[in-house]
């Protein structure tokens, strides 16, 4: 398990440093992943349905295990890749599960407006602060002007 955790470690700093080449490999396993949903979902349906041919793809020349091989194969590369579950349900749902934040439906009206209240707080402290620095920087240059 730890050479298989290296080698995953190794392959993202590989990828991170290409990024162009990082999107069609992660594209790639995002089209095999769906495409093994997809054609097993239709070989299942087959099977419960007496091979009636009311199917999106053609099975009946294909292989049963090639919708398995691209789910786990497209699976495979996701995983190897870091981007297994970002591509499925996002970065941002991912941190905010993990700071335990609640969805936005869940939050009730009183909490919305003291986080509005909190955000409106932090930008008249950030402008505050941006004013003070613009202070410091004009005494600065007025300091080194009257040095000269």
């Amino acid at each position: 398990m730890k050479h298989i955790k290296k080698l995953e470690e190794k392959l993202i700093i590989y990828l991170s440093h290409r990024p162009k080449f990082y999107a069609l490999i992660v594209g790639i396993g995002i089209v095999l992943f769906w495409r093994g949903v997809w054609h097993s979902t239709d070989f299942i349906h087959l099977i419960f349905n007496s091979f009636h041919s009311n199917l999106t793809t053609d099975l009946m020349y294909s292989p049963w295990w090639d919708g398995p091989l691209s789910f786990v194969v497209g699976a495979i590369i996701l995983s190897f890749t870091g981007a297994f579950t970002s591509s499925f349900i996002g970065n941002e749902l991912i941190l905010s599960g993990l700071r335990g934040e609640k969805r936005l439906n869940q939050k009730t009206e009183i909490e919305i407006e003291s986080e509005f209240e909190a955000i409106s707080a932090i930008k008249l402290s950030i402008k505050d602060m941006d004013n003070k620095i613009d202070q410091l920087e004009r005494k600065i240059r007025e300091k080194s002007s009257n040095s000269k």
